[in-house]
């Protein structure tokens, strides 16, 4: 193992910004990392599960944010389509003064439901990626992801119709603002997104390791009960796939967690080293952090190099 000097240990926290400004809230942020990454070395299971539902709630929440900004100015873009309640069924409702209750389409016009279905699709393109590849680091089917993905909005979309049919003829009848009403209109379609798609996410974006051991145990499955040749290659085939994506997501994986592992222990030994006293107990755990944050910095490297050797062989076989 080599020995890192404090410059090479300091190489693997990013600088301080120089701006004024900037610098409490970096100081805060990697307090903040600090702490996560010390409960993540304890508890990688609970971490992980923390780590999907922040990130999905956080980019569900902010793709809804902009959902909203689009329904504030997007609808005056179609104003001139706005002639009168637009869509089927048209069907008064009485409770409401009878207005029409709209299952697709909408009660202010044709304009304004273009307007919103540009606004959720715009939302749901950004938000799509964004969980792909940032929470789930999913390696799976782009284009079965998508069509699931599209079927599930289009569900979800279809259920949010007729609730929001019922809904929009109340506002509309108690003289609410149109800003109020898409904003009313985002929370109760992104509520329902946000439940809904994180059962979706977890079908089509699944652990890639779970996945692998389900496909080679049916593959053994199939070995096992002399099933006919055909099957038992269509299934060597699916295992091979599967665990050639778990290899992938693991490599991967493994590079980001050693990553964040030498930052980490970077930062708690420069800490302690900014802080430092002559006390025996002080110099022991500075010693323990100096071992630690070396073997971090090894880590990464042996997971860079592994990384570095599968992208080689990717561009081999392409």
């Amino acid at each position: 193992m080599n020995n890192y000097s404090v410059e090479d240990i300091k190489k693997e926290v990013k600088p301080l910004s120089k701006n004024a400004f900037l610098r409490p809230f970096q100081k805060m942020y990697r307090w903040w990392l600090l702490k996560w990454y010390s409960f993540a070395d304890k508890h990688p299971k609970s971490s992980k599960l923390i780590y999907t539902i922040a990130f999905f709630c956080i980019f569900s929440m902010s793709t809804a944010i902009l959902q909203f900004i689009l329904m504030t100015f997007l609808p005056y873009a179609f104003e001139s389509l706005n002639a009168g309640p637009w869509g089927i069924p048209y069907l008064p409702l009485k409770a409401a003064g009878n207005q029409p209750y709209i299952f697709i389409g909408d009660v202010q016009g044709l304009g304004y439901f273009i307007a919103f279905e540009l606004a959720t699709f715009t939302a749901q393109c950004i938000n799509f990626p964004l969980q792909r590849n940032i929470t789930y680091h999913s390696h799976g089917n782009i284009w079965f992801q998508v069509m699931w993905y599209f079927i599930g909005w289009v569900l979800v979309s279809m259920f949010t119709s007729a609730l929001w049919g019922v809904l929009n003829c109340f506002l509309l009848y108690w003289n609410c603002n149109t800003v109020l009403i898409g904003l009313i209109k985002t929370i109760v379609t992104s509520g329902i997104c946000l439940v809904v798609f994180f059962f979706i996410f977890l079908i089509i974006f699944p652990d890639n390791e779970k996945v692998a051991k389900n496909k080679r145990k049916h593959y053994e499955k199939l070995v096992k009960a002399g099933a006919s040749e055909t099957k038992i290659a269509i299934a060597k085939k699916k295992m091979e796939e599967a665990e050639h994506r778990a290899e992938v997501s693991g490599i991967e994986n493994s590079l980001r967690q050693a990553k964040i592992k030498a930052s980490s222990s970077a930062m708690l030994y420069l800490a302690l080293l900014d802080n430092m006293d002559e006390t025996e107990e002080k110099k022991a755990l500075l010693k323990e952090r100096y071992e630690n944050v070396n073997i971090a910095i090894e880590e990464k490297y042996n997971a860079q190099q592994r990384f570095d050797r599968l992208i080689m062989i990717k561009a081999n076989d392409s």
